[in-house]
C-alpha cells in the first residue's frame, strides 16, 4: 500500500469514527490527537523496555501493543498531513530522499 491509498483508506476511518463519536475533526484536533497517540507509544515503549509497570501483560502482548502504537502515530500523522494539503510523499523525497542521491 501506499502513502496515497494508505491516506484514502485511514480518512475514511477516522471520518466514521468522528461522526460516531461526535467529534469535529479541526486542527486542534488532529494535532491533540497525534499528541495522544505519540503519549500512548512512548507508554507502550517504557512498558516494553522495563521502564514502567507492565499491568501483567506478557512480553508478547507488550510487544504486540509497541506495534499497534507505532501503526497510530503512522495513521495519525497521515491524518494531519492529509488535513493540512500536504503531499507527504513529496515532502519524504524532498527531505530525506535527497540523501540517496
Amino acid at each position: 500500500m501506499d502513502l496515497s491509498q494508505l491516506s484514502d483508506e485511514v480518512e475514511s476511518i477516522s471520518i466514521r469514527y468522528a461522526q460516531k463519536m461526535g467529534i469535529e475533526r479541526d486542527d486542534t484536533w488532529f494535532l491533540l490527537k497525534l499528541q495522544e497517540e505519540i503519549g500512548e507509544l512512548t507508554q507502550a515503549f517504557l512498558m516494553r523496555t522495563g521502564r514502567a509497570r507492565t499491568k501483567g501483560r506478557t512480553e508478547e502482548e507488550l510487544d504486540l501493543n509497541f506495534r499497534a502504537e507505532l501503526a497510530d502515530v503512522l495513521c495519525q500523522v497521515v491524518l494531519m498531513a492529509r488535513h493540512h494539503g500536504v503531499d507527504l510523499q513529496a515532502e519524504i523525497d524532498r527531505k530525506w530522499m535527497i540523501w540517496k542521491r
